[in-house]
């Protein structure tokens, strides 16, 4: 049986349009390239799993960054090599943890866009993740993060059309893609979602680490509303699934009793 959410009907119980200034953002939206393979150009390759094929395969790709490729400082290229060499294990997406920010945006599965007045709310179907984001526009400012986490803590506010969302307050756990590519907890991201018609929006974010790139960089791409009948998130349970790969080594084993 397939598991629905509840987001759907909070969705369905909002005005067509909150505010008329503004765009009207409610929806199911959703990429469609391979950012998250690779934010930068890249070939098919075979995948990790030899057993599954050409179904396992990493599609082709064009890079989503501006100007090409993502400019590392030279002392932290080694950590991205790393990673590449051990993603089978070290992604978080493969442990189901929460995919972080810009990540979470072209993950191959759906979010959800809730608009009111005084925040946006956006829900993704991978892992469950949510946020809440206050527009500071209409209600105080929150102040800073009060501690580090997966998906940051983000500040909304709109230029003309354009919903611009602030970031800060990352831990270093997430990934921006499935090739390594990685950030520190001095992340910070500054996001934007312009319509380009009824039904696309505009994705860009700049990234600034200081920690981690020689100067703040930019990805954008394009986000298609999800307008089949009935279109709605479903339940995605991926724990369940990574907790083989996670604590199978736990298990206990029964002991053969020898007479």
């Amino acid at each position: 049986m397939v598991r629905r959410t509840g987001f759907v009907i909070l969705w369905l119980a909002l005005p067509l349009c909150i505010q008329a200034q503004h765009a009207d953002l409610n929806g199911i939206w959703q990429s469609n390239n391979t950012a998250n393979w690779d934010l930068e150009e890249h070939s098919s390759a075979a995948g990790l799993l030899a057993a599954l094929g050409a179904e396992g395969a990493v599609p082709p790709g064009l890079s989503v960054v501006e100007g090409g490729a993502i400019p590392y400082l030279a002392a932290a290229t080694g950590k991205r090599k790393q990673n590449f060499a051990t993603r089978l294990t070290g992604d978080p997406e493969i442990k189901c943890y929460l995919p972080g920010i810009p990540r979470a945006a072209y993950m191959p599965q759906p979010f959800q866009i809730v608009q009111s007045e005084k925040t946006i709310t956006m829900v993704y179907q991978f892992a469950g993740a949510v946020r809440t984001i206050p527009m500071i526009d209409v209600v105080p400012d929150p102040g800073p993060s009060p501690v580090l986490s997966w998906m940051g803590w983000s500040k909304g506010n709109w230029d003309g059309n354009t919903l611009v969302v602030d970031v800060t307050g990352f831990n270093d756990k997430t990934w921006f893609d499935r090739s390594g590519n990685y950030h520190s907890d001095q992340l910070h991201v500054v996001e934007r979602y312009t319509p380009r018609g009824a039904d696309t929006l505009l994705y860009e974010a700049t990234i600034d680490d200081p920690k981690v790139f020689s100067r703040p960089w930019k990805i954008s791409m394009p986000l298609y509303r999800r307008v089949e009948k009935n279109a709605q998130l479903l339940e995605f349970r991926c724990v369940e699934y990574a907790e083989e790969m996670l604590y199978g080594d736990l298990r206990k084993t029964e002991k053969k009793v020898t007479k």
